[in-house]
């Protein structure tokens, strides 16, 4: 799993700064955790993402935004409320879920947002 800063994540996922309409910039789906490392529940969804990345390795990205350190990315997607994950298919719209998910939940998402049967 990467942790990702505005710069990795303007070339990896979306530039916001020259597109105004949403344009995925990476090679396979991702799942973009917005977390903090002072949260419950974002500590309890860590563990599942973990085992998604490896489960899923090859077929989708998994990334990190640690809110705290990324207040522009997190201004960016309105995150108010975390752990906030940030569904992205490579084609079509994101979808953000809030809270944290059970990992079935997650899969899921992974299933029917991001088009990927494991």
């Amino acid at each position: 799993m990467e942790h990702l800063n505005k710069e990795t994540f303007l070339s990896k996922v979306f530039n916001f700064e020259t597109n105004a309409e949403w344009k995925f910039e990476g090679n396979l789906p991702c799942l973009i955790d917005f977390y903090a490392d002072w949260c419950g529940p974002c500590k309890m969804v860590a563990p599942i993402l973990e085992e998604l990345s490896e489960e899923y390795k090859g077929k989708i990205n998994i990334y990190k935004v640690d809110t705290e350190v990324e207040l522009e990315l997190a201004a960016a997607f309105g995150i108010r409320s975390i752990p906030s994950l940030l569904f992205c298919p490579m084609d079509g719209k994101p979808q953000m879920a809030m809270g944290a998910l059970p990992k079935q939940a997650m899969k899921d998402a992974i299933n029917d947002v991001l088009l990927v049967v494991n």
